[in-house]
């Protein structure tokens, strides 16, 4: 998801994707480990997904919407 999606998104359901993402990198961390993962550049692009829904998510809260 893009800025402009997630900004759309109500502080709930911003939870709900954050929660999704995390269950995914657990995932995804657990097959680079066991070695099964061959696509490693899709840790990366994680990391920068939940990033974005995390500044989203403290951006609604501190102004209070």
């Amino acid at each position: 998801m893009n800025i402009e999606e997630l900004a759309k998104l109500a502080p709930q359901e911003l939870r709900k994707e954050l929660a999704g993402l995390r269950r995914e990198q657990f995932s995804l961390r657990m097959q680079h480990v066991t070695g099964q993962l061959t696509e490693t550049h899709k840790l990366k692009a994680l990391r920068c997904s939940i990033a974005r829904v995390k500044t989203v998510l403290t951006q609604k809260l501190s102004v209070g919407v």
